[in-house]
């Protein structure tokens, strides 16, 4: 017999209360939500990240597609191809790789409009980039949840590189 969505969804609420109820059980006993969530971070196990030769991206086994916009998913390649992170006031150095990796992902062409749009991402006086950045953000979260995704989207302190903290190993190239 097979269930119905219905079904799942009143399985999962009543899971969802065993949960709490034991969550609420281990604070009685003494332990912190930061051990808890340290508990809850250990038993997921990072999911690997493909590149398609298209320049699609795939997560896990099951390749789950993270969906971006030509534009941000282009900057997004830009970081996975720069592990040690990039300080974005040295943006406009890396203009020339971003246009070319846009180009590949956008193959249509780039337009007059595309180039602008590649100019105000790159400028650090801008707020483009932490706008795409924000994109990037969400698609993750929006599959992996806000604990999850942190490894995978590009991140770091004002003035300092930012990065994506996949380690390289967790990312294919086809």
């Amino acid at each position: 017999m097979k269930n119905t969505n219905e079904d799942k969804m009143h399985l999962c609420k009543i899971l969802v209360e065993e949960v709490k109820e034991r969550i609420l059980k281990l604070k009685e006993y003494g332990m912190s939500e930061k051990e808890l969530v340290a508990l809850i971070e250990t038993e997921q196990p990072l999911m690997k990240l493909t590149v398609s030769r298209d320049y699609r991206l795939f997560l896990g086994e099951q390749r789950v597609e993270v969906r971006m916009e030509p534009l941000v998913k282009a900057v997004y390649l830009l970081f996975l191809r720069h592990p040690e992170g990039i300080i974005f006031k040295s943006l406009p150095d890396y203009r020339q790789e971003l246009t070319k990796l846009y180009s590949e992902v956008r193959p249509w062409g780039l337009t007059d409009r595309a180039l602008q749009s590649i100019e105000d991402v790159t400028n650090p006086m801008l707020n483009s980039i932490n706008e795409k950045c924000a994109r990037i953000k969400k698609a993750f979260v929006g599959i992996l949840g806000s604990e999850m995704a942190k490894k995978y989207y590009i991140k770091g302190n004002r003035g300092e590189p930012k990065s994506i903290a996949l380690s390289c190993d967790l990312v294919v190239w086809e």
